[in-house]
């Protein structure tokens, strides 16, 4: 029986959900404390975007998190959604035994 795996969540929907609603903030209030265009973050937060080193760096140190956070929920979102539309093609390559290599 295949594993299932729960759907990859955006950044975006994170910032949104755990940040932006219970502080009753808006994107633009955000953007404002953060230095950056408001329609940056409307466009995170709407999920049509994703987040740059430059915003991670910025969201870390406003929420007291780590830039590291934001990026590896970026990359995490970015290879999950990749991965899912590269099956078929990563499903053809045959993994190399490296056991072989002398």
């Amino acid at each position: 029986m295949p594993l299932k795996f729960a759907r990859p969540i955006h950044p975006g929907e994170y910032l949104r959900e755990e940040y932006l609603v219970p502080l009753e903030m808006s994107a633009g209030a955000l953007a404002k404390n953060l230095g950056l265009p408001r329609t940056r973050i409307e466009r995170i937060v709407k999920e049509e975007i994703g987040i740059t080193p430059d915003t991670a760096l910025r969201l870390a140190k406003f929420f007291r998190t780590t830039p590291e956070f934001w990026m590896n929920f970026q990359q995490a979102f970015e290879l999950a959604t990749l991965g899912s539309k590269l099956k078929a093609e990563l499903d053809r390559i045959e993994p190399i035994d490296m056991s072989d290599v002398a």
